[in-house]
């Protein structure tokens, strides 16, 4: 197969990413020691220079909460202060990411991206064959993507240096078990390699 990549920008909002953001306790402190920020803005430069497309991906909510999953765990929160409403500041991404003029943002109501989206729509108009993951979390959006893009026949390569969730062991916990459906490869790796 091909290697046409596309470059995904996971949940890099200010929710998460930001320190007045709804969320900065989860994942900020390693956002900031691991230099996620910076090794994203490399990768997303880099892609731009390369003509590798680049897709964000942002999770929210539609004001007033009707796609909400009242039941998970994980989103239970969420309600509390209008955290993740789709179209706020929360669920714009980092000012040092911003999109560019045409560049998708693909809005998500769930961990994985490809669930209620059109995700697959967008990769595969740009004839996409791999994804090159960054973002948060690894051991939950990152992983359930890379999973999901391994079941919808893309190859995967997830940049761990551009990857982050809230303390290191699990991070790299979610590596070990990205590693049977993915590569796992940095940034500098991943653009070195080859485009078909």
């Amino acid at each position: 197969m091909k290697r046409i990549p596309a470059l995904l920008v996971l949940d890099l909002i200010n929710a998460i990413a930001h320190p007045d953001g709804g969320y900065a306790d989860v994942c900020l402190p390693q956002i900031i020691e691991r230099g996620v920020i910076e090794r994203t803005a490399k990768a997303i430069e880099q892609a731009r220079e390369q003509g590798i497309p680049v897709i964000y991906v942002v999770v929210g909510f539609s004001p007033g909460h009707a796609d909400w999953p009242a039941g998970s765990p994980l989103f239970a929160e969420a309600r509390d202060g209008d955290r993740l409403v789709l179209g706020t500041w929360n669920t714009q991404v980092v000012d040092a990411l911003k999109p560019a003029a045409g560049e998708p943002v693909i809005e998500k109501r769930r961990v994985n991206p490809f669930h209620g989206t059109h995700l697959d729509l967008v990769l595969r108009a740009h004839g996409v064959t791999t994804l090159l993951l960054t973002g948060a979390t690894t051991d939950l959006v990152v992983l359930s993507t890379a999973r999901e893009g391994h079941d919808r026949d893309y190859q995967v390569e997830v940049l761990e240096d551009a990857t982050v969730t809230g303390d290191a062991e699990l991070h790299e916990a979610a590596l070990k078990l990205l590693a049977r459906t993915a590569t796992v490869t940095t940034v500098d790796q991943a653009f070195a390699a080859p485009v078909a």
